[in-house]
């Protein structure tokens, strides 16, 4: 009897518990905090704030369908393929929690159970910088037209190299901002020589973009994407009297805007390994007017060891899907990323769990689909061929990849032929 009034009383507490209500202060702040709010506050790129009751009640039945169709938050990695630090997708638990709360009429709960809010530095999702480079000047965006893409040359003033632990572009103004890439140009680099510091500069057509040239990608902004964050002992490397170069592609949308987009800097104590992003590209596909499923490839070889420690696939608006493939010297293959629902509106970086080792001799292969037929929603025109182009209604194809190797080794070594004589 003293047993069977035990187990009741245990079955009666769990029974309890497990019909207690959800609510936002106990339940669902929680799960937003750390998976909503680096984006859904104040000044960030999304439409909407979640970050108290007051903010997010409205939203609550838009939230319970965009978490059970896991559109929220943005995370297109196959699960059958890799695990990342990064991994945005909700648990379970967390799925549940939130349309419990939506179907229960979003109850606002108890205050005294309110979490301490997250802290944030106004305007940066890196912390403070250590340094801030900004457009010297505000640029005019038409209210129609299309503009090439436009360069800013900013000289860093470094007398002492640097090193970047964590770097950031913020765009003056979103409504007009497709992307910003900030370029390092290294002072022996004769890229885009003809920009004067300061003054918008647009390189002539057939120019490989302001000429060759060494130049090293520091951080972009796209929709969906993050800053960079590196781990422990890693870091980018601004060398003395390198100037940032901001690549500028602007999007006209009915009314005249300005725009004065800005990059910031945390810097590292000397590290142990240097991360460089890497690329493969094909320049060279023709996608036919109609093509539902048409596959574009591109390959890199790497003629040193080097880790791999991030993945980040970008296409245009016929983007369908993305994947990423390591061929081994021994000829055994693995696949590192498989993004089958690729999103031209979410451009992710993946960043893996376990970084790879990968050995001189390894191939690392990219293959993509677009749909540039009528069933694409997004499709600017199915009727016309599509080929490699700057513009949103044209296309590319890139596999960037972030690679780490020691300090003091050059990058050109992994990536060079050491049989191919240099120009």
């Amino acid at each position: 009897m003293y047993r069977g009034l035990i187990l009741g009383l245990f079955l009666g507490a769990a029974c309890a518990a497990a019909s207690a209500p959800v609510t936002f202060t106990k339940d669902v702040l929680p799960v937003l905090q750390k998976n909503c709010q680096s984006c859904h506050r104040p000044g960030e790129a999304t439409p909407m704030s979640l970050m108290t009751y007051q903010d997010a009640r409205p939203w609550a039945k838009a939230m319970r369908e965009a978490v059970l169709l896991k559109r929220m938050p943005p995370w297109f990695a196959d699960p059958a393929h890799g695990k990342f630090l990064n991994d945005r997708a909700l648990s379970r638990t967390e799925i549940d929690t939130l349309v419990a709360w939506a179907e229960a009429g979003a109850p606002e709960g108890d205050p005294k159970d309110r979490p301490a809010p997250r802290t944030f530095v106004e305007g940066w999702n890196i912390g403070a910088p250590d340094q801030t480079f900004e457009m010297p000047i505000d640029f005019g965006v038409p209210a129609r037209g299309t503009i090439e893409y436009t360069y800013f040359v900013v000289p860093t003033g470094f007398t002492a190299d640097k090193w970047i632990q964590r770097a950031e572009v913020r765009p003056g103004n979103r409504a007009v901002v497709h992307h910003v890439i900030a370029y390092v140009r290294p002072p022996d680099s004769k890229w885009l020589r003809e920009a004067k510091p300061g003054v918008p500069f647009v390189p002539q057509k057939g120019d490989n973009d302001g000429g060759e040239g060494r130049r090293e990608f520091l951080i972009g902004y796209a929709p969906g994407t993050v800053p960079e964050a590196l781990q422990p002992g890693q870091a980018k490397l601004v060398k003395a009297g390198s100037d940032i170069v901001f690549q500028m592609h602007y999007t006209t949308n009915g009314q005249a805007a300005e725009d004065r987009s800005r990059v910031g800097l945390v810097f590292a104590n000397q590290p142990r390994e240097q991360v460089v992003t890497i690329a493969t590209q094909n320049r060279k596909f023709v996608i036919p007017a109609g093509a539902a499923n048409h596959e574009v490839e591109a390959q890199l070889t790497l003629y040193g060891d080097a880790t791999l420690t991030a993945l980040f696939p970008h296409m245009h608006l016929r983007g369908k899907s993305f994947e990423y493939r390591v061929v081994y010297p021994t000829g055994e293959s693995e696949v590192l990323l498989n993004v089958p629902r690729y999103d031209f509106n979410w451009q992710l970086s993946y960043y893996l769990q376990q970084p790879k080792l990968l050995t001189k001799g390894t191939r690392i292969e990219c293959t993509a689909h677009f749909d540039n037929s009528a069933n694409n929603p997004a499709n600017p025109n199915p009727k016309e061929d599509v080929k490699w182009g700057d513009q949103s209604w044209e296309e590319m194809m890139i596999g960037f990849m972030d690679v780490s190797f020691p300090v003091g080794q050059d990058i050109e070594t992994i990536l060079r032929d050491p049989k191919r004589k240099r120009n």
